[in-house]
Parts: C-alpha cells; structure tokens; sequence
C-alpha cells in the first residue's frame, strides 16, 4: 500500500506558497459544547460494520481501482455528501499501471465552495489490487475503509455547524472564511511494488491539477490574489490512514504542523478525561484508565523523514501536512484479516469524537449555536 520505511526530509521539493496561516491559538470548545458533539449523531451508528446500513458496512467491500465495487463506493460517497448539500467534484484521468492504462477518479466534496481558504481532510477509498482469488477479496478495513466512514460521520455531524457559519458570513456576522473539504483519492495503492509511478495515482493526480489550475475571477467570497491557484488556498491537508484497529500509535511527523498535532492530542485529553469514551461498560476507556493513541512530542525535533502516502505531492508542492496514520501499521496490513475482525469499535468510536471536537475547534464552529438554531425552527414548525 505505501512505503514501509521513513523518507527524510531532504528528499522533499522545495516549499512553494500556500494558504497556510501557520501556528495559531484554535478556539477551546466549553465542556457543553464538547458534550453535544458526543451526543449527536450517535459516534457508533456510522461506523458499526456489523450494520448493514452504517456508512464503514457499505464501504467495507473489494474496491479495486476501475472495478464496478470502486465505482459502488464511490457513488455511496458521492450521494451521502450531495445529501448534506455539499460541492461534489468528481476528477476522472487514466494513468499508466504496471497492467495497462486504468481510469481514475478521485471524489473532492466541498462544504462552501465560495469560501477563499478551505483545510483538507482526506483518505483513500480505493483497495489494494489482488490479481487472484482468494486475496481479490480483500477489503482494507484499516485501509482505508474506516478513515473514509469517519469522514462521513464527521461530514453528517458538523453539517448544522458549517450551514450555521456560512448563513453568519453571508449576513456579515462573521469574518472566518475557511471552508471543510472532503478528498477520497482514489489509486493510493500500487499494483505490483510501491514506486514512484506505481503509488498514489489520484494524489499525484490532483496535487499537479490543484497547482496548475487558476481560480476564476469572482468564484470566492473574497480576493484570493490575481493569480491564485486552487492549491494555494490550501491551509492544512489533514491524511488518515490505517486507522481502527486498537491501540494505534500515533506521531507528529513536520515541525510546521507540530501545533495541530498537539490540537488533536488536547482535543482527545479533554474527552477521555470527561469520560466520554467510556462505550459499553469498556473498562479501558474509562476516565481514570484510558491511554493516548498519540506519542509524546519531544522538543522541537527536526523533521526527522515520514511514511510515503497520498500526503507526498502535496508536500512537496509546500502544502503544510498533518499525517494521521498509526505506525507500526496493523498486523493485519494487506491481508485477507485487514476486515471487520480487526477493527475495534470502542476505538473507531474514539476517533469520531476526536476528529468533532478537533475539526470544530480547527473551524471555530459553535456546536451549542447551531443547536439552538435547530430547536427554534422545530419548535417553530410545531406551531
């Protein structure tokens, strides 16, 4: 799937300008606030595998670039987001493969496509190509089916929120114009032997489209520049990967995003020390006895190499980069095992919670606000 080894640094491209606004003090939601991200929508329904109806259930099957499954996955991806009032964008190309020229197409949903800055949340959504029976079976729960439910869970959760904000920006009531947005690469995984050509096709992809393409003239709520590209409005690209089995071990791989890093890490602090990843009478993930899926950062380390993944084009066009993958990886990576046994439900429940509280504090969203907002106009509706 990718890269087993760490890069250094040194090999990256040089840095080019981008939309990131560096480090900065995120807005701390109150213990309420916390508490009704945790209460709605269930952080279980969406990714119970054993529910037919959950989002994980629907993608947790073969998804093999240009196989009718990819385009089934894909399809359920695109009409959840278009439920929710999202910007789809389907980016279709074909590329060379060590079987032949195959056909792409990486899924981009964008909640406020007018905004001028938007932070990326992505993971890959195809599965690794098997040439034969048994191992064409396989189905990557870890990898990456699980990442791409919690992005949908998110998507449903803070959909209120991110309808609440845009209503406020276009009265004129709030100033912050960053933007969430969804990319399902498709083509992470080599066919044969993971290589520069032979790796993250949809990545490599639309890291060279974004940096090449233009934005219009009056397409964003604000001046971007007479000559801004489509990456340049880039702040942060945030990659999950491998994620939903227990006891991930997490670290903080760049310097430039050591800060959201330690977000993530608050926002996971301040839930498991409320209790809120208590689950089904878990004793290990009750308030006194839960352990951080993240290492502790030591200093200011150096960056000190990474894990090749969809996140490398970005970076090496100056995107600033928050890679989210539990390494060691799974045991059960690129096997038949990597399904729904090896995930662990109170964990992906975890990681549900912790991607509400950090995105929304990332955001600056008012869960409490939108709330209201919802119980007025029901209450409205019952008059």
């Amino acid at each position: 799937m990718l890269l087993s080894f760490l890069l250094p640094s040194c090999l990256l491209g040089p840095a080019l300008a981008h939309a990131s606004l560096g480090e900065r003090e995120l807005q701390t939601l109150s213990s309420s606030q916390i508490a009704s991200l945790v209460a709605a929508p269930d952080p279980l329904k969406n990714i119970d595998p054993f529910d037919p109806g959950s989002h994980l259930a629907r993608i947790l099957i073969p998804r093999a670039p240009e196989t009718d499954n990819n385009t089934r996955v894909r399809s359920y991806l695109k009409q959840t987001l278009q439920d929710l009032d999202w910007h789809i964008e389907e980016d279709t190309f074909t590329d060379k493969t060590p079987y032949g020229t195959k056909r792409f197409t990486n899924l981009i949903a964008t909640k406020d496509p007018k905004a001028s800055r938007r932070v990326v949340l992505s993971a890959h959504f195809d599965s690794k190509y098997f040439p034969s029976y048994p191992n064409n079976q396989f189905v990557g729960a870890t990898d990456s089916a699980a990442p791409c439910a919690m992005m949908l869970d998110l998507a449903q959760t803070l959909n209120p929120l991110l309808e609440a904000r845009r209503k406020e920006i276009e009265d004129g009531d709030d100033d912050e114009d960053t933007t969430l947005q969804l990319v399902f690469f498709d083509g992470e995984e080599a066919f044969q032997q993971w290589t520069n050509t032979d790796s993250i096709y949809g990545a490599r992809h639309l890291a060279e489209k974004w940096s090449s393409t233009y934005i219009a003239p009056h397409s964003k709520r604000r001046l971007v520049g007479p000559s801004a590209t489509e990456i340049s409005t880039v702040e942060h690209l945030i990659l999950l990967d491998l994620l939903g089995a227990a006891n991930p071990q997490i670290r903080s791989y760049f310097t430039d995003t050591a800060w959201l890093f330690d977000a993530m890490v608050s926002a996971e602090r301040r839930l498991g020390d409320s209790g809120h990843f208590e689950y089904d009478g878990s004793d290990s993930m009750s308030a006194d006895k839960w352990q951080s899926f993240f290492r502790p950062r030591v200093g200011t380390l150096r960056n000190n190499g990474h894990i090749g993944d969809d996140h490398v084009p970005f970076l090496n066009k100056g995107v600033s980069v928050l890679h989210v993958i539990a390494e060691p990886f799974p045991h059960v990576w690129h096997s038949l095992k990597d399904d729904a046994s090896a995930l662990d439900i109170p964990t992906m429940r975890r990681w549900n919670l912790i991607l509400r509280v950090f995105m929304s504090e990332y955001l600056g969203l008012k869960p409490d606000a939108a709330k209201q907002s919802a119980d007025i106009r029901r209450s409205q509706s019952e008059l």
